[in-house]
């Protein structure tokens, strides 16, 4: 816009000085009226370039203030990756809670990645590092990973530049030791976790949001038979879902249940979830990181609580 006002202020400039030029024997002859006017046309046309040169030059402070305040923001980033507290966020929750549709839209919002210790895992074993290949082996043997080779594969990972302005663990600690293990390894790395976010639904409320889910395997599309039940559901004389029924929206392929999104798993579940998950919380709570936010309400209430936990 700016380059346009320039140009059309010169050729305007150009055209009234030319005129006013090739006029000068009848200015000179015309009465003192006409000459009067012949001032007003010239000064007219100086005006109209000065705006032109006028907005050529604003064009160019423009742009050398716009490159100077994008150096300043990326110095700004490069001092928060290099010396300010990266955000570490722990999403805490029981199964049912929302962590698989809150924790991507943080993720979105601080622009830092949600690190799966499973996806880290597969992805350690994948390239082979060295922490991969010990896992690997363990796997391989029929074993358990041990609590020191998950802190080294997660470890590994932070230390990849999507990590550099912090990242949230999702399912991992999950006991008391892996949460110490996991603060000296932060600790050994200058950092520490700075925020504890706790999705907080009564368990009587998680039998209805669990024992509800269906799932399309091949995408991973969810569905609910209350909140989000595919269009092809059928219900029996008893209001029960026919399995028959169950079928994606997209594909029409079949859906499935979790074997573990039933009363019986559920109640086993949520024992290991406050039996040992829990003590996490009392652990990072003197450290004043805690926040609980009530997920027992409209995704949208939700969301603001969430928000407002996430504030410094």
């Amino acid at each position: 816009m700016l380059s346009s006002v320039r140009i059309a202020g010169r050729r305007t400039a150009q055209r009234v000085l030319s005129r006013a030029s090739s006029s000068s024997s009848v200015v000179a002859s015309a009465s003192a009226s006409t000459a009067s006017e012949s001032k007003y046309i010239i000064a007219a046309a100086t005006t109209v370039a000065a705006l032109g040169f006028t907005a050529y030059n604003n064009n160019v402070n423009n742009n050398t203030q716009n490159t100077t305040a994008c150096d300043a923001a990326s110095d700004v980033q490069e001092k928060f990756g290099t010396y300010w507290p990266r955000n570490i966020m722990i999403l805490f929750g029981p199964p049912g809670a929302g962590k698989g549709t809150h924790g991507p839209k943080i993720e979105d919002l601080l622009g830092i990645p949600q690190l799966s210790t499973g996806d880290m895992l597969r992805a350690a074993v994948a390239a082979q590092t060295e922490v991969g290949k010990k896992a690997q082996a363990i796997m391989k043997a029929g074993g358990l990973v041990s609590d020191d080779i998950v802190v080294g594969i997660i470890r590994d990972r932070i230390k990849e530049p999507d990590c550099k302005f912090g990242f949230i663990l999702d399912g991992f600690p999950r006991t008391l030791v892996q949460a110490k293990a996991l603060d000296k390894m932060l600790a050994e790395e200058g950092a520490c976790v700075t925020k504890v976010v706790e999705l907080h639904v009564p368990d009587s409320v998680l039998e209805e949001r669990i024992c509800g889910r269906w799932i399309h395997k091949k995408s991973g599309r969810s569905y609910h038979v209350k909140y989000a039940p595919p269009k092809s559901m059928q219900l029996d004389k008893d209001g029960t879902p026919v399995a028959e029924s169950m079928k994606d929206d997209e594909t029409g392929e079949p859906l499935m249940q979790r074997p573990d999104d039933t009363a019986t798993a559920l109640v086993k579940r949520l024992a290991s979830y406050h039996g040992e998950t829990v003590p996490i919380l009392d652990h990072y709570k003197p450290n004043g990181v805690v926040k609980q936010v009530n997920a027992n309400q409209g995704m949208a209430d939700v969301w603001k609580d969430v928000l407002g936990s996430l504030s410094r």
